[in-house]
């Protein structure tokens, strides 16, 4: 660490504080200039001194919020939280936070400057729920901050984010139609139909579904093991595998017997395949379900043979996930506890399967009073 002084202009002085950023390694450097004389800026500059010194965080906080952004992200978030979250982090920074904020200091994002964020993202007509994501990452990055000394408070506490929220509707084909959709889903393409009704029989997500190995089948035992996701953006092979969407999405399922003689037959289908190609085929991969080179499908040949069939089935536009939900709502049909349900299809807590619950508690609450109607027919004779 070391200063200079300068008389830049005649009477007038500037300081110069070189250091070394104990975060990056990096030598920096903390000027300013408008001194009336030498002295006075020496002692200016020794103060700063002192402050880098005994207290380098709340020194440095006189740095742009945007540079603090890219540094959080980069110190606090790269290789720790998922690849998703990561880049979700980074795209509210750099299409909203640093766009409305641009040059102003890390120590200036005050709570009122701060609520002006948020009304004008509102004012701009973004969504509730999109405001709060944004907000969510603002929240997280400043709360740091002020853990590390480098703002007084986190300017975010006590936002309110304008807006209502929108209902949630949970969507999934109707057991009745799960036959038609199949039958459809078969003849549009054998690889998407063996995907889809996997989906159906088991709960599981899209992504975890992809990322199915052969070593996470147990023919002997009727299980599958979920323990990764599926990348669709990877660059290469190596990128592909990705941690589960939350620790208790690891799980083992059983599977009934007419999915596993079908993923039996799914492996033969497969094993031609092999021979065919030879090393053309990824064996590597070692991939459930895959194209017919072993390589993974694109998110975008599922969202668009997925509308295909539902289009041609006549049924209702859907997102994938709905398949998700509608083995939810089958477990629920077929009298499964909530328990039960949560731990098969790994929800993060109890509350979201209660959500899920909630959505067609009145479809169930209907069927059952059928039963207990023609119940007390038999009893009554009515």
């Amino acid at each position: 660490m070391g200063i200079s002084l300068r008389e830049y202009k005649k009477g007038m002085w500037e300081y110069r504080v070189i250091y070394k950023d104990p975060i990056s390694n990096k030598q920096k450097e903390r000027s300013k200039r408008g001194f009336t004389g030498k002295t006075i800026a020496r002692q200016a500059a020794q103060e700063v001194e002192k402050q880098l010194m005994n207290n380098f965080e709340l020194a440095s906080s006189d740095i742009q919020f945007k540079h603090y952004l890219k540094d959080w992200l980069l110190e606090y978030k790269k290789d720790v939280v998922r690849k998703n979250t990561y880049e979700l982090h980074q795209r509210n920074i750099d299409k909203h936070i640093i766009p409305y904020f641009k040059n102003i200091k890390l120590k200036d994002i005050k709570p009122t400057l701060y609520q002006k964020f948020l009304n004008h993202l509102y004012d701009q007509g973004y969504s509730k729920r999109t405001i709060e994501i944004v907000h969510g990452t603002a929240r997280n990055s400043l709360e740091k901050a002020y853990h590390l000394n480098m703002v007084e408070r986190n300017p975010t506490i006590g936002a309110v984010i304008k807006g209502k929220k929108k209902e949630k509707s949970i969507k999934f084909i109707d057991s009745y139609d799960i036959p038609l959709f199949l039958k459809t889903a078969r003849q549009y393409g054998y690889t998407y139909w063996i995907f889809y009704y996997f989906m159906i029989e088991t709960g599981v997500r899209k992504g975890e579904a992809a990322a199915i190995q052969w070593t996470d089948i147990n023919f002997k035992e009727s299980t599958v093991t979920i323990n990764k996701t599926l990348d669709f953006q990877a660059n290469s092979d190596g990128e592909l595998f990705g941690d589960p969407k939350t620790y208790k999405s690891k799980r083992t399922i059983t599977i009934r017997k007419n999915l596993m003689d079908k993923l039996k037959f799914h492996l033969k289908w497969q094993n031609e395949n092999k021979t065919q190609l030879d090393d053309q085929y990824k064996h590597d991969l070692n991939l459930v379900f895959c194209r017919e080179d072993g390589s993974h499908l694109p998110k975008s040949s599922l969202f668009n043979s997925f509308r295909r069939i539902l289009k041609q089935a006549g049924l209702p536009t859907l997102p994938i996930h709905s398949l998700r939900h509608t083995h939810v709502v089958l477990l629920l049909e077929a009298g499964w506890d909530m328990k039960s349900i949560q731990e098969r299809v790994g929800h993060g807590s109890y509350q979201i399967t209660a959500d899920v619950y909630s959505h067609i508690s009145k479809r169930l609450d209907e069927k059952e009073m059928n039963k207990f109607e023609n119940h007390m027919n038999d009893i009554l004779g009515d």
